[in-house]
């Protein structure tokens, strides 16, 4: 029988395939590739912070890239942001924290960096999001996707041309999650939901590269000027407790591979271990040639309906039994280069 098995293996090697045999099953990143030039959104240079590094010992570059949340998350802190990029305030400053499957931080070590004039004091209140202008599309009693107005009133025309408009007709639950009663995307962000059948409140979520800001002890929620990325799993306890400000879409390796400072939480304990900051800049304040173009998967698209589905039930050759759901921060949102024309 062994024999028989061998000889049937090669045989398969050099006959023809049968015209029934079904079509390889794409994987996520397939889907995601093959997903149709409209379905890609465009990332404004202004909602872009670019953060370059010192070169690295061997005089590589070191850029890294940050996507800001749009609005209506976190904008007091962001409102901030500009203002210090604008300010060139991070210019000199460092990565001075590095924790194991935590966080890289970066800001003003020494802490006695004047701030600039006019920063917003955001309240703890603004961790979430209150307002009632969106439009909800809800699936067996889970919101399953968040727009503004008038993107809904796109998704309704679109509807007449696809039965499939959420990821939860795709085959993903966003209802079922640890650390929120359910969980969607808006506008191309992860986000948690208060309740299942209500809209309010929501707020974004720790999920890894997530760009989060600094904080004392409660009351304090921090300016902005200390910023940290996610760079192990998602510290979803932290969701609602710490502002989310954006997500690194290019470069993070920069800081993930950078090491761990022996202090405690991971601060490095002297000048020298720490990693000098030339510049932090709004991507739309550097010179044309020099800004980057990305775009993101649109989260109301049908590509993003199949790959979201694909992500919780890998059915590619290589795995052998689908999982049948996913954490919504192992559902990366597609984000890649725009090439220069």
């Amino acid at each position: 029988m062994k024999y028989l098995l061998v000889a049937a293996a090669a045989a398969s090697l050099v006959l023809p395939a049968y015209a029934d045999e079904p079509a390889p099953i794409p994987s996520p990143g397939e889907i995601a590739a093959a997903a149709p030039a409209g379905d890609w959104i465009a990332i404004a240079p202004s909602d872009m912070l670019v953060m370059d590094l010192v070169p690295d010992v061997k005089g590589k570059p070191r850029r890294v890239v940050i996507q800001l949340m749009p609005s209506p998350f976190s904008q007091g802190w962001i409102g901030n942001i500009r203002k210090l990029a604008a300010a060139h305030w991070w210019d000199g400053t460092s990565v001075n924290r590095v924790q194991d499957n935590y966080v890289a931080q970066w800001g003003d070590a020494t802490e006695k960096k004047a701030l600039p004039e006019g920063l917003a004091v955001v309240p703890e209140s603004a961790y979430v999001v209150t307002d009632s202008d969106s439009y909800e599309t809800v699936v067996n009693g889970n919101v399953v996707t968040r727009l503004s107005k008038s993107a809904a009133d796109r998704l309704l025309a679109r509807r007449e041309k696809s039965s499939r408009t959420s990821i939860f007709d795709a085959g993903f639950n966003p209802g079922t999650d640890a650390y929120a009663p359910a969980v969607a995307f808006e506008s191309g962000w992860p986000i948690g939901l208060d309740d299942r059948k209500v809209l309010e409140p929501r707020w974004p979520l720790h999920c890894y590269g997530a760009v989060g800001v600094g904080r004392n002890m409660s009351p304090d929620t921090g300016s902005g000027a200390e910023l940290y990325t996610v760079i192990g799993h998602a510290p979803r306890h932290l969701d609602r407790n710490i502002a989310v400000v954006g997500r690194v879409i290019s470069g993070i390796e920069h800081l993930s591979s950078l090491p761990r400072g022996t202090g405690a939480l991971g601060f490095y304990e002297s000048e020298g271990e720490r990693v000098q900051i030339s510049s932090i800049r709004l991507a739309s304040d550097l010179p044309v040639a020099d800004q980057p173009k990305f775009e993101y998967l649109s989260t109301e698209s049908d590509s993003f309906a199949r790959y979201a589905d694909a992500r919780a039930n890998r059915r590619d050759p290589f795995f052998i039994k689908p999982a049948g759901g996913a954490d919504i921060c192992n559902i990366p949102v597609p984000i890649r280069p725009v090439a220069a024309k």
